[in-house]
């Protein structure tokens, strides 16, 4: 409850909020951590490289957002949510640090910064080795930027040009706001990119002379039948299973090793432990299938670049099943056409329906612009009747 009611205060950028509730807390924070940032794949690479580091023995905290079933599921230790009691223990400890703080009522702590707090004190309460944390937005004032730079081994997933009224109208100023958690000098490792963005982000890069290793650069993925080969500057690593679906799982999946090495202070030298591990990967809403008749594929595609990644991944997993159809929400703030566009060539046609989150678009109205996109579409608002029709 103590979390839900937090959400009234929105979203507000800044640190200062958040170094005063870790110094309250005693600074659980402190220790060798990873840092995903990115536009999009940021929880399947936090996943697959927390994966990584206990496949070779480490205890790991994992931090992802959003959540799909529930708070828990933000705050993993070794993979698993943990547990409601130290849960609100966390939340609880979080909750006193931010009473004590007595903050203005018009500069109190956000829903995500509290979140952030408890899942460090929990990874401090269990003993963490190593944290893998998710950037919420952006990365320079982003809540989770509070990592021991000297103890951080960073990932960029990738860049899109989306939140440009906070983070910027070009590709290299948002990879600026992203590259800002980076220490100067530093290494960071880049997923595949567009052109145009990959050199945004070499420009954001020099300007803090960092090292980039980049997938399909220094990094190279190799596609076998059933398998996947990644060789980074560090090592090979073969026969691996690609747990996750899509094409774009695999650039993830290359990012995740090399920051993984990063963050273990060399290659993983237990390659069995590591395939076994990286086999029983699962991340809620990432290209997740539903066994049935019909099958039902859920992913939470929200912006363009997102939506072109499902569209890629959709011929392989759907084969020759046709028709495919689509059930969509989308919220207000997102480019619908662009989105539209991309769903364009294997979706037959899109149900168009409402969530319940307050900035939704309704049904009618995204019905008519995907429509004028040139997509069959038909409005039902309630989305458990919308997935029936």
């Amino acid at each position: 409850a103590y979390v839900e009611g937090l959400d009234v205060l929105g979203m507000k950028f800044g640190l200062r909020r958040m170094r005063a509730l870790l110094r309250e807390l005693g600074n659980p924070h402190l220790r060798d951590s990873v840092h995903v940032v990115g536009s999009n794949g940021k929880t399947s690479t936090a996943h697959l490289a927390a994966t990584l580091l206990g496949s070779q023995g480490a205890r790991v905290g994992l931090y992802t957002s959003p959540d799909i079933l529930g708070w828990r599921e933000r705050v993993r230790i070794d993979g698993v949510p943990v547990g409601e009691e130290r849960f609100a223990g966390a939340v609880s400890a979080a909750r006193d640090a931010v009473e004590s703080l007595r903050l203005p009522d018009d500069d109190g702590v956000t829903q995500f910064e509290v979140l952030t707090a408890a899942a460090f004190v929990a990874f401090d309460a269990a003993e963490c080795d190593v944290q893998v944390l998710e950037a919420g937005l952006g990365g320079r004032y982003d809540a989770t930027n509070v990592l021991p730079t000297d103890r951080t081994a960073v990932a960029l997933t990738n860049i899109s040009l989306e939140h440009t009224d906070l983070l910027g109208t070009t590709e290299a100023a948002i990879a600026s706001e992203k590259l800002a958690v980076c220490r100067r000098g530093g290494t960071v490792t880049v997923g595949p990119m567009e052109p145009a963005a990959l050199t945004g982000t070499r420009a954001a890069a020099s300007d803090r002379r960092l090292v980039i290793e980049a997938v399909g650069e220094e990094i190279t993925v190799e596609r076998g039948d059933d398998s996947l080969s990644v060789t980074t500057p560090l090592g090979r690593y073969s026969d691996l299973p690609q747990a996750l679906r899509g094409p774009v799982q695999r650039g993830n999946l290359a990012v995740a090793i090399s920051v993984a090495e990063r963050a273990n202070g060399g290659p993983l030298d237990d390659l069995p432990a590591a395939r076994a591990a990286l086999a029983g990967v699962r991340v809620p809403g990432r290209l997740e299938l539903a066994e049935g008749e019909p099958p039902l594929l859920i992913d939470g595609a929200h912006n363009p670049a997102g939506m072109r990644a499902l569209a890629d991944a959709l011929p392989e997993i759907a084969g020759e099943r046709a028709p495919v159809v689509a059930v969509m929400s989308a919220l207000g703030d997102k480019d619908v056409d662009a989105m539209a566009a991309a769903l364009s060539s294997p979706v037959s046609e899109v149900v168009a329906t409402r969530s319940s989150h307050a900035r939704a678009i309704d049904s009618g109205g995204l019905a008519d612009r995907l429509e004028q996109a040139g997509l069959a579409a038909r409005p039902v608002d309630d989305p458990a009747a919308a997935i029936e029709a």
